[in-house]
This record gives C-alpha cells, structure tokens and sequence, in this order.
C-alpha cells in the first residue's frame, strides 16, 4: 500500500513506474494499493507473474481508511485487504482476525 496520495488519471505504464519508485520492484503474486488525495478512489496494479493487472475502485460514499505515515509504503494482510478494498475500517482487523467478505 502507498501511502503517498497519486492521481488517478494514471495509466498502467504510470502506475507500474510508481510500483517501482515506491516498492522497489514489481513483484510476482503481489498487488500495490493507490489512492487519491481525498481517498475516495483507489487503483490496485496486481503482477500476476506474467503481467500486470490494472483494477479502479469508487466509493459513492465516504472514503477509504488510508493510513498517513512517514513511511511511503506498508503491508496489509490478506483480510485487511479484503476490509480495505469493500470500503471498511481495515486498521481494526488483527493479524489473526479472519473476516470472510469477498
């Protein structure tokens, strides 16, 4: 997850050269989490580990629960993935909490 705000007008080609300025490397199985500033928008870039996916998401309502650190990145879990991407509180889920949402 980058926690830099970016503007979503961004293409693929874009958004992979931000994948690598923030995270080093597109890895294989992974996906790198973008939002805009007001955090009501979010891109995921998933490397399948042939390519790369390109996914848009829209809330109608309220925003998504981004973190403001002076780190450029961090991770998430699986389940907090899930939280993050239906637009609930992510933060609260532990690393042994399971929630089944998607």
């Amino acid at each position: 997850m980058a926690v830099e705000p970016m503007d979503m007008r961004a293409g693929t080609e874009t958004t992979l050269a931000r994948v690598v300025k923030v995270f080093g490397a597109a890895h294989p199985h992974h996906a790198y989490l973008f939002a805009n500033r007001r955090a009501n928008r979010m891109k995921v870039s998933v490397h399948d580990g042939i390519g790369v996916w390109l996914a848009a998401r829209r809330l109608n309502q309220g925003r998504f629960t981004w973190p403001h650190l002076t780190s450029p990145d961090m991770e998430l879990t699986k389940e907090q993935l899930r939280a993050l991407v239906i637009g609930l509180s992510w933060h609260r889920i532990g690393a042994g909490g399971i929630i089944d949402i998607l």
